[in-house]
Protein backbone atom coordinates (compact mmCIF):
# COMPACT_ATOMS: atom_id res chain seq x y z
CA UNK A 1 0.00 0.00 0.00
CA UNK A 2 1.35 3.75 -0.03
CA UNK A 3 1.34 4.36 3.03
CA UNK A 4 4.34 1.02 3.41
CA UNK A 5 5.70 2.74 0.56
CA UNK A 6 5.86 5.81 2.79
CA UNK A 7 7.86 3.81 5.42
CA UNK A 8 10.05 1.71 3.65
CA UNK A 9 12.90 2.16 1.89
CA UNK A 10 11.31 0.71 -1.52
CA UNK A 11 15.21 0.78 -3.59
CA UNK A 12 17.15 -1.03 -0.90
CA UNK A 13 14.40 -3.80 -0.57
CA UNK A 14 14.41 -3.82 -4.48
CA UNK A 15 18.36 -3.77 -5.05
CA UNK A 16 18.24 -6.69 -2.12
CA UNK A 17 15.67 -8.80 -3.97
CA UNK A 18 17.36 -8.15 -6.98
CA UNK A 19 20.21 -9.09 -5.86
CA UNK A 20 18.95 -12.41 -4.21
CA UNK A 21 17.88 -13.34 -7.67
CA UNK A 22 20.52 -13.04 -9.51
CA UNK A 23 22.79 -14.98 -6.98
CA UNK A 24 19.75 -17.92 -7.33
CA UNK A 25 20.16 -18.21 -11.31
CA UNK A 26 22.95 -20.23 -11.36
CA UNK A 27 20.77 -22.90 -8.53
CA UNK A 28 18.21 -22.07 -10.97
CA UNK A 29 19.64 -23.42 -13.86
CA UNK A 30 21.08 -26.73 -12.22
CA UNK A 31 17.45 -27.60 -11.14
CA UNK A 32 15.96 -26.94 -14.71
CA UNK A 33 18.56 -28.86 -16.54
CA UNK A 34 16.77 -31.68 -14.02
CA UNK A 35 13.60 -31.33 -15.33
CA UNK A 36 14.39 -31.26 -18.94
CA UNK A 37 15.90 -34.66 -18.28
CA UNK A 38 13.05 -35.87 -16.47
CA UNK A 39 10.80 -34.61 -19.47
CA UNK A 40 13.51 -36.64 -22.14
CA UNK A 41 13.16 -39.64 -19.71
CA UNK A 42 9.69 -39.53 -18.96
CA UNK A 43 8.43 -38.93 -22.78
CA UNK A 44 9.06 -41.43 -25.21
CA UNK A 45 7.84 -39.01 -28.01
CA UNK A 46 10.86 -36.16 -26.85
CA UNK A 47 13.83 -36.20 -29.98
CA UNK A 48 16.20 -34.15 -28.29
CA UNK A 49 16.54 -31.79 -24.78
CA UNK A 50 16.43 -28.95 -27.74
CA UNK A 51 12.64 -29.82 -28.64
CA UNK A 52 11.58 -30.07 -24.51
CA UNK A 53 13.64 -26.38 -24.24
CA UNK A 54 11.99 -24.96 -27.10
CA UNK A 55 8.57 -26.70 -27.52
CA UNK A 56 7.63 -28.06 -24.28
CA UNK A 57 4.95 -26.21 -22.87
CA UNK A 58 5.43 -27.70 -19.34
CA UNK A 59 9.36 -26.53 -19.23
CA UNK A 60 8.30 -23.00 -20.02
CA UNK A 61 5.67 -22.84 -16.94
CA UNK A 62 8.32 -24.44 -14.55
CA UNK A 63 11.14 -22.48 -16.13
CA UNK A 64 8.46 -19.43 -14.82
CA UNK A 65 7.57 -20.50 -12.07
CA UNK A 66 11.08 -21.16 -10.30
CA UNK A 67 11.96 -17.46 -11.21
CA UNK A 68 8.92 -16.47 -9.75
CA UNK A 69 8.99 -18.62 -6.50
CA UNK A 70 12.38 -16.92 -5.85
CA UNK A 71 10.72 -13.90 -5.93
CA UNK A 72 7.92 -14.77 -4.14
CA UNK A 73 10.65 -16.32 -1.25
CA UNK A 74 11.94 -12.39 -0.84
CA UNK A 75 8.80 -10.91 -0.31
CA UNK A 76 8.59 -9.02 -4.01
CA UNK A 77 4.96 -8.26 -4.00
CA UNK A 78 2.42 -8.65 -7.12
CA UNK A 79 5.53 -9.20 -9.50
CA UNK A 80 5.35 -13.07 -8.94
CA UNK A 81 2.14 -13.64 -9.25
CA UNK A 82 2.04 -11.35 -12.36
CA UNK A 83 5.11 -14.10 -13.64
CA UNK A 84 2.78 -16.95 -12.89
CA UNK A 85 -0.26 -15.66 -14.72
CA UNK A 86 1.92 -14.93 -17.62
CA UNK A 87 3.06 -18.49 -17.53
CA UNK A 88 -0.45 -19.41 -17.13
CA UNK A 89 -2.04 -17.59 -20.20
CA UNK A 90 0.86 -19.01 -22.38
CA UNK A 91 0.65 -22.64 -21.40
CA UNK A 92 -2.77 -23.10 -19.38
CA UNK A 93 -0.42 -24.52 -16.69
CA UNK A 94 -1.78 -22.59 -13.40
CA UNK A 95 0.69 -22.31 -10.50
CA UNK A 96 1.13 -20.52 -7.54
CA UNK A 97 4.60 -18.41 -6.81
CA UNK A 98 4.22 -20.01 -3.61
CA UNK A 99 4.60 -23.21 -4.48
CA UNK A 100 7.73 -25.61 -3.45
CA UNK A 101 8.68 -27.91 -6.29
CA UNK A 102 11.65 -30.14 -6.29
CA UNK A 103 13.68 -31.13 -8.53
CA UNK A 104 13.09 -34.25 -11.54
CA UNK A 105 9.71 -32.15 -12.06
CA UNK A 106 7.82 -33.70 -15.08
CA UNK A 107 4.51 -32.03 -16.63
CA UNK A 108 2.79 -33.83 -19.40
CA UNK A 109 0.79 -31.89 -21.64
CA UNK A 110 0.36 -29.70 -18.56
CA UNK A 111 -3.15 -27.91 -19.96
CA UNK A 112 -5.51 -27.43 -17.15
CA UNK A 113 -2.87 -27.97 -14.25
CA UNK A 114 -3.74 -25.96 -11.27
CA UNK A 115 -1.41 -25.91 -8.19
CA UNK A 116 -2.05 -23.75 -5.32
CA UNK A 117 0.47 -21.43 -3.19
CA UNK A 118 1.14 -23.78 -0.46
CA UNK A 119 1.76 -26.93 -2.19
CA UNK A 120 4.59 -28.91 -1.51
CA UNK A 121 5.75 -30.82 -4.45
CA UNK A 122 9.01 -33.59 -3.47
CA UNK A 123 11.86 -34.77 -6.29
CA UNK A 124 10.63 -36.98 -9.85
CA UNK A 125 7.28 -36.41 -9.40
CA UNK A 126 5.23 -36.45 -12.93
CA UNK A 127 1.86 -34.77 -13.26
CA UNK A 128 -0.53 -34.99 -16.27
CA UNK A 129 -3.01 -32.50 -17.76
CA UNK A 130 -6.30 -31.29 -15.94
CA UNK A 131 -4.44 -32.28 -12.25
CA UNK A 132 -5.83 -30.26 -9.28
CA UNK A 133 -3.68 -29.33 -6.01
CA UNK A 134 -5.98 -27.34 -4.76
CA UNK A 135 -7.89 -26.07 -1.36
CA UNK A 136 -10.37 -27.02 0.61
CA UNK A 137 -13.14 -23.95 2.19
CA UNK A 138 -12.39 -21.58 0.05
CA UNK A 139 -15.37 -19.55 1.45
CA UNK A 140 -13.40 -18.69 4.51
CA UNK A 141 -11.13 -16.89 2.37
CA UNK A 142 -8.73 -15.03 4.49
CA UNK A 143 -9.14 -16.52 7.47
CA UNK A 144 -7.10 -19.06 6.28
CA UNK A 145 -4.35 -16.97 4.79
CA UNK A 146 -1.17 -18.00 6.19
CA UNK A 147 -1.77 -21.93 6.56
CA UNK A 148 -1.23 -24.80 4.73
CA UNK A 149 -4.10 -24.92 2.40
CA UNK A 150 -3.15 -27.65 -0.31
CA UNK A 151 -1.49 -31.00 -0.54
CA UNK A 152 1.66 -32.04 -0.13
CA UNK A 153 3.21 -34.39 -2.78
CA UNK A 154 6.11 -36.60 -2.06
CA UNK A 155 9.11 -37.89 -3.59
CA UNK A 156 8.30 -40.55 -6.80
CA UNK A 157 4.58 -40.49 -7.18
CA UNK A 158 2.80 -39.92 -10.20
CA UNK A 159 -0.94 -38.10 -10.61
CA UNK A 160 -2.42 -38.98 -13.59
CA UNK A 161 -4.83 -36.78 -16.07
CA UNK A 162 -8.45 -35.03 -14.25
CA UNK A 163 -7.20 -36.15 -11.00
CA UNK A 164 -7.82 -33.53 -8.18
CA UNK A 165 -6.56 -33.66 -4.59
CA UNK A 166 -7.49 -31.07 -1.85
CA UNK A 167 -6.77 -30.09 1.55
CA UNK A 168 -3.48 -29.32 3.69
CA UNK A 169 -3.68 -32.50 5.37
CA UNK A 170 -3.84 -34.53 2.31
CA UNK A 171 -0.43 -36.05 1.82
CA UNK A 172 0.86 -38.35 -0.67
CA UNK A 173 2.90 -40.97 0.15
CA UNK A 174 6.35 -41.45 -1.45
CA UNK A 175 6.27 -43.70 -4.85
CA UNK A 176 2.33 -43.88 -4.97
CA UNK A 177 0.23 -43.49 -7.86
CA UNK A 178 -2.93 -41.50 -8.48
CA UNK A 179 -4.61 -42.76 -11.40
CA UNK A 180 -7.01 -40.33 -14.22
CA UNK A 181 -10.11 -38.47 -12.96
CA UNK A 182 -9.84 -39.58 -8.71
CA UNK A 183 -10.92 -37.29 -5.95
CA UNK A 184 -9.27 -37.02 -2.84
CA UNK A 185 -9.57 -35.12 0.04
CA UNK A 186 -7.26 -37.58 2.48
CA UNK A 187 -3.57 -38.42 2.48
CA UNK A 188 -2.34 -42.04 1.30
CA UNK A 189 0.69 -44.20 2.48
CA UNK A 190 3.55 -44.53 0.67
CA UNK A 191 3.74 -46.78 -2.34
CA UNK A 192 0.09 -46.67 -2.53
CA UNK A 193 -2.24 -47.22 -6.47
CA UNK A 194 -5.18 -45.20 -6.09
CA UNK A 195 -7.98 -45.78 -8.65
CA UNK A 196 -12.16 -45.80 -9.53
CA UNK A 197 -13.53 -48.84 -10.51
CA UNK A 198 -14.45 -48.90 -14.08
CA UNK A 199 -17.67 -47.21 -15.55
CA UNK A 200 -20.20 -49.77 -16.85
CA UNK A 201 -20.36 -49.58 -20.91
CA UNK A 202 -23.00 -50.12 -23.26
CA UNK A 203 -22.22 -50.81 -26.79
CA UNK A 204 -25.16 -50.85 -29.60
CA UNK A 205 -24.61 -51.84 -33.01
CA UNK A 206 -25.66 -49.49 -35.90
CA UNK A 207 -26.97 -51.35 -39.19
CA UNK A 208 -24.48 -50.43 -41.80
CA UNK A 209 -25.80 -48.95 -45.06
CA UNK A 210 -27.76 -51.14 -48.02
CA UNK A 211 -25.80 -49.58 -50.45
CA UNK A 212 -22.27 -48.59 -50.93
CA UNK A 213 -21.46 -44.87 -50.00
CA UNK A 214 -19.22 -43.09 -52.26
CA UNK A 215 -17.39 -39.88 -51.17
CA UNK A 216 -19.24 -36.70 -52.69
CA UNK A 217 -16.39 -34.78 -54.71
CA UNK A 218 -17.61 -30.99 -53.81
CA UNK A 219 -16.12 -27.79 -55.87
CA UNK A 220 -15.57 -25.36 -52.86
CA UNK A 221 -17.56 -22.34 -54.09
CA UNK A 222 -16.26 -18.60 -52.68
CA UNK A 223 -18.31 -17.48 -50.11
CA UNK A 224 -18.93 -14.28 -52.20
CA UNK A 225 -20.07 -17.01 -55.05
CA UNK A 226 -17.58 -15.35 -57.17
CA UNK A 227 -15.06 -17.80 -58.05
CA UNK A 228 -15.21 -21.99 -58.26
CA UNK A 229 -12.11 -23.88 -57.67
CA UNK A 230 -10.46 -26.83 -60.01
CA UNK A 231 -7.64 -28.58 -58.96
CA UNK A 232 -5.27 -25.52 -57.78
CA UNK A 233 -6.67 -22.85 -59.53
CA UNK A 234 -9.78 -20.56 -59.00
CA UNK A 235 -11.45 -19.43 -61.86
CA UNK A 236 -14.34 -16.64 -61.95
CA UNK A 237 -17.72 -18.47 -62.44
CA UNK A 238 -19.66 -18.36 -65.73
CA UNK A 239 -23.31 -17.09 -65.94
CA UNK A 240 -25.25 -19.20 -67.93
CA UNK A 241 -26.48 -17.17 -70.42
CA UNK A 242 -30.99 -17.54 -70.44
CA UNK A 243 -32.09 -18.39 -73.64
CA UNK A 244 -34.41 -15.93 -75.48
CA UNK A 245 -37.75 -17.77 -75.63
CA UNK A 246 -37.99 -17.86 -80.08
CA UNK A 247 -40.87 -16.06 -80.81
CA UNK A 248 -43.49 -17.68 -83.22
Amino acid sequence: TLSQADKCNCTAVARKAAMQLMEAIPRIREVLKTDVAAAFNSDPAAKSYDEIILAYPGIQAISMHRIAHELYKAGVPLIPRIISEYAHSLTGIDIHPGATIGEYFFIDHGTGIVIGETTEIGDNVKIYMGVTLGALAPTQGQLLRNTKRHPTIEDDVTIYAGATILGGKSVIGRGSVINGNVFLTKGVPPYTTVGMSSPELHFRGNKPPQKKETPRKLKWVCPAGKTVCKGKVCKPVKKKAKKKAKRK
